[in-house]
């Protein structure tokens, strides 16, 4: 090796050695970034003769790396809407909420609301999910992905469908024989048994439904129902459902509708709302009991009460929170008790995902290298599950770093003392007298 060439080694080792501190200094700054991957010095050699030296003489080249598949630890976070990926894959987002198919990946999962309800983390990037909304009772996954929001739901409300009652008429009541249908309501007959349920409508108001009994035979019962607000309310005078009811002789539910076909311990009670009320028509399933047994209504020698009435459906409640599941489905909380899935959160895969090319935030973007984007449901195929409360650590190890910290900063000394070396050498040789 001439001395030229030695001079452009101790160059070389020294520019090398410069990254390798680089990518140290880089590491240990991020040591405590959600999401961070730490990165690699990879040192190969590099033949002078392309610096300008001669042929066969050996140089050095470093370029950094990330790790991007290295998975970092776990740890419990405050937030439900920090979300960690246990296994493969990435969260999707955006910068410009107005840009959203300009997709950016990271595991940074950081994320809180914004003024708007956005879930976006402290880099800026805005989480993007598949909107999920529900009508009449049938669930709807868009296959677009928009921004995740999580307060663009005030309020929900759910109107009733069906009605358990558990109640007893006591088998001696006295018959009323002359009972016509609608008599109850009219006042004309002195029911031997009310009582009045509220039931829920569609804006999450609560409405009284009263039922009305009347023995009129052995073993059998007619029935009424009523609503009990205001008569604008509803397109059709009470009773709005009535019917007969009978009891075998041990006093166990025998048939809740004898006019169906087949003895059943169910009826079916539409309340007719008026076009002045704002409400649509509204179909309850009362639930009488179980024909031959006495697990709803019941006709023994005790005094008619009644026991419990069960009735599904919610009045108005505001957003309390939200939680997110394994499957990524991002679910709202009601003070009423109701939950609503609104979102469903995909994770994205590479073919390559090391091939992917950084951006500030602890973010990456598809290239040629990594291969475009797989989105699929958290937990399926090669795609890991979403962690909920809890976030992904650096992958950075503190003592390694300051290990290659000692081997660049002695590296660093030696390439400059190859240098001072070389140069005293060519000082010598220039020292030499010509002959």
């Amino acid at each position: 090796m001439s001395l030229y060439g030695a001079l452009l080694t101790g160059v070389a080792g020294l520019s090398a050695q410069s990254e390798a501190l680089s990518v140290s200094s880089a590491n240990i700054a991020n040591v405590d970034t959600v999401g961070y991957k730490s990165s690699l010095t990879n040192f190969a050699t590099v033949l002078t003769s392309s610096l300008g030296g001669s042929p066969g003489e050996a140089g050095v080249t470093a370029s950094a790396s990330q790790n991007v598949t290295q998975q970092g630890l776990l740890q419990t976070a405050s937030s439900p809407t920090d979300l960690a990926i246990s296994g493969n894959g990435f969260f999707v987002t955006t910068q410009n909420l107005t840009q959203t198919a300009n997709h950016f990946f990271t595991q940074a999962g950081d994320f809180t609301p914004d003024a708007n309800g956005n879930l976006v983390n402290s880099s800026g990037f805005y989480l993007l999910g598949y909107p999920v909304t529900t009508t009449g009772g049938t669930t709807t996954t868009s296959n677009t992905l928009t921004p995740v929001n999580v307060a663009a739901l005030s309020g929900q409300a759910v109107a009733s469908s069906n009605v358990k009652l558990q109640a007893n008429l006591q088998s001696t009541s006295t018959v009323d024989a002359a009972y016509n249908p609608g008599d109850m309501a009219a006042g004309n007959v002195q029911p031997d048994f009310q009582r009045t349920v509220d039931v829920y409508d569609s804006q999450g108001g609560s409405q009284p439904l009263t039922f009305s009994f009347v023995e009129t035979g052995a073993n059998t019962w007619a029935y009424e129902v009523n609503y009990g607000g205001p008569a604008a309310d509803i397109s059709s005078p009470n009773p709005i459902a009535q019917g007969t009811m009978t009891f075998n002789s041990d006093g166990t539910l025998a048939n809740a509708n004898t006019a169906a076909a087949t003895p059943t311990g169910n009826i079916s009670v539409t309340i007719p709302w008026s076009a002045a009320s704002g409400l649509s028509s509204q179909t309850l399933t009362v639930n009488m009991g179980t024909v031959g047994s006495s697990n709803g209504m019941t006709q023994f020698d005790s005094p008619s009460t009644l026991t419990n009435a069960n009735v599904d459906g919610a009045s108005v409640g505001t957003l309390t929170g939200v939680n997110v599941n394994k499957s990524g489905d991002v679910t709202a909380q009601y003070s009423n008790g109701l939950s609503q899935v609104i979102f469903q959160i995909p994770i994205a895969t590479f073919t390559n995902p090391d091939g992917l090319s950084a951006v500030s935030g602890t973010a990456y973007q598809a290239n040629n290298y990594s291969g475009a984007a797989i989105l699929n449901t958290a937990g399926t195929g090669s795609a890991g599950s979403i962690e909920s409360g809890e976030l992904e650590n650096s992958t950075v190890d503190i003592n390694t770093e300051f290990t290659n910290l000692i081997k660049s900063q002695n590296a660093y000394s030696a390439a400059a003392r190859i240098i001072t070396t070389t140069d005293q050498m060519l000082q010598t040789l220039d020292q030499i007298p010509a002959t």
